[in-house]
């Protein structure tokens, strides 16, 4: 299946969650599916459509592929332990979503691009794959000869809180360095989608 390239602000709507990254969406004004019905639908999902639904949202929010999708949570079952908390920290810890999770991006796909043309290294390396695992003590990084750009001109100087970055990335003072001091909490990872109900669905 290859990665969806229509409208997002859609898929908000038929999914009943804000899966886009805008400050404005939609949904906020039109609570209901997309179409000439959907002030008029009425939609009652079954156990089975709303663990599906969750699953599409985990997928939408994070643009990945239904095969990628099967692939964290394969990857995720065969970790001991809780395998929804395993799912959503691979999902949080992926490169992309933390350049996106450090405000280096306005959105993921546009943090994935910026992977994807070498704006990032880690450990000193230049990492162009969005799908790579950071890891505890990495170091994240723009690269120096891109710190220019207009995207990142506010960033520098900062202070880290005032961006909301999550308790697991440290932003050095400079704006442009990170380091991976911790992991995804399951008590944080519960907001971003129902991580159990997307296990109890592949596993039927």
């Amino acid at each position: 299946m290859s990665r969806y390239l229509g409208p997002k602000h859609k898929l908000c709507r038929r999914l009943g969650v804000k899966v886009c990254d805008a400050a404005k969406c939609p949904l906020m004004r039109r609570n209901y599916p997309p179409g000439m019905h959907g002030p008029n639908a009425r939609v009652r999902l079954t156990p089975y459509g709303q663990q599906f639904r969750e699953k599409q949202r985990a997928r939408r929010t994070y643009g990945l592929t239904e095969r990628q999708f099967s692939n964290y949570y394969h990857a995720a079952v065969s970790e001991k332990g809780d395998s929804g908390v395993h799912l959503a920290r691979m999902l949080e810890m992926r490169l992309d979503n933390v350049v996106y999770r450090l405000h280096w991006a306005l959105t993921r796909p546009q943090a994935r691009q910026l992977v994807g043309h070498g704006f990032v290294q880690v450990n000193g390396k230049r990492v162009d794959v969005p799908s790579y695992q950071v890891r505890l003590k990495d170091v994240i990084a723009i690269k120096e000869n891109k710190r220019g750009k207009k995207l990142f001109s506010d960033k520098a100087g900062r202070p880290a809180e005032k961006q909301g970055i999550p308790e697991w990335l440290n932003v050095e003072t400079d704006g442009f360095q990170a380091k991976v001091i911790g992991q995804p909490e399951p008590e944080l990872l519960k907001g971003l989608f129902n991580a159990q109900a997307v296990v109890e669905l592949y596993s039927r």
